[in-house]
């Protein structure tokens, strides 16, 4: 009896774990697909969002600054996308690039338009200011403290028939991040 109860044990353990294993198995697949289908459509939405202003700036027969810094927006957002396509990693530094943009933006109307002088242009430019800083620590953490990721991304070899030192290398490293 007790053999019969070990193996109807064991062949229960062994149904749950390929039971997980096919869940987590779908479960990783709808996960992909999902994040595959936003990034498409995000993509698409920033291109056709680009075009969509840039036709805006031929028809009227010019391009503001206003206009400029909003294509630098889209820029940026596609860059964003392309890096967590390539990656499945979202760089938090292109969000900041985004609000920085998206502030100097609203800076250049504020000035532009209203030849405001005052409070809020102060604000503005602190948050810009802020914000750049919040860059340059994100920047320098991840020299300092360089992610588990893969050796490709924290590491550059030398090329056989260079003789860089080990100094360029990092240095190398850390202009990429």
């Amino acid at each position: 009896m007790s053999e019969v109860m070990r193996r109807f044990g064991t062949a229960t353990t062994d149904l749950h774990r390929s039971m997980r294993d096919a869940a987590d198995r779908i479960g990783e697949f709808l996960v992909d697909a999902f994040h595959f289908l936003a990034l498409f459509a995000i993509g698409a939405t920033t291109v056709w969002s680009a075009v969509v202003a840039f036709i805006g700036m031929v028809a009227q027969g010019r391009a503001s600054l206003g206009d400029i810094l909003l294509l630098f927006i889209y820029l940026e957002i596609g860059a964003m996308v392309g890096i967590y396509f390539k990656t499945t990693r979202l760089p938090v530094r292109y969000l900041i690039y985004v609000a920085i943009t998206a502030l100097g933006r609203v800076l250049v109307e504020m000035v532009g338009a209203e030849h405001r002088t005052g409070m809020d242009i102060l604000i503005v430019t602190g948050a810009i200011l802020l914000l750049s800083f919040a860059v340059l620590v994100l920047r320098l953490g991840s020299y300092k403290f360089p992610s588990e990721g893969p050796k490709a991304d924290t590491i550059t070899h030398a090329s056989p028939l260079t003789n860089s030192s080990k100094k360029d290398r990092t240095r190398r490293v850390f202009l990429r991040a």
